[in-house]
């Protein structure tokens, strides 16, 4: 997937936030430790640094949701987590992105912090994240 791609789903996906340009995506797959995973429907982006993996962004374009890609998507990434040696992963997720808090629960992500006012969407109301955590073994 190109970084524009990859933009667009995130736009389509988080409608309300500022959604990252494609020279973001192109210069956080740049980095060492960056995992992406998925397609042109939904896909993770995470990266590994040491033995602690985090989820970057997690997005799906609106007319694939509820399909179970999203969870596809973050399996595969966690796998070549693992493979990179992380030991755990975390992650940011909006207070009331219930969905997504859904998704990470079924997943086995736990609750280990709150970040208040984190999110800014755009009509302006701060939101607080939640930060989960998830054992992985080292493969």
């Amino acid at each position: 997937m190109t970084p524009e791609t990859l933009a667009e789903i995130h736009a389509a996906a988080f409608p309300n936030a500022r959604s990252w340009s494609a020279k973001e995506f192109s210069a956080l797959l740049e980095q060492p430790g960056s995992i992406l995973s998925g397609d042109e429907r939904c896909f993770a982006l995470l990266r590994v640094i040491f033995d602690e993996a985090e989820v970057l962004t997690l997005a799906t374009a609106p007319k694939h949701r509820r399909k179970g890609l999203a969870s596809v998507a973050l399996g595969q990434a966690e796998a070549f987590a693992q493979k990179s040696g992380a030991s755990s992963v975390f992650l940011e997720v909006a207070e009331n992105n219930e969905a997504a808090k859904a998704l990470y629960a079924k997943a086995g992500y736990t609750q280990v912090g709150r970040r208040r006012r984190y999110y800014m969407p755009k009509d302006g109301a701060a939101v607080a994240a939640l930060v989960l955590s998830k054992q992985l073994q080292v493969v």
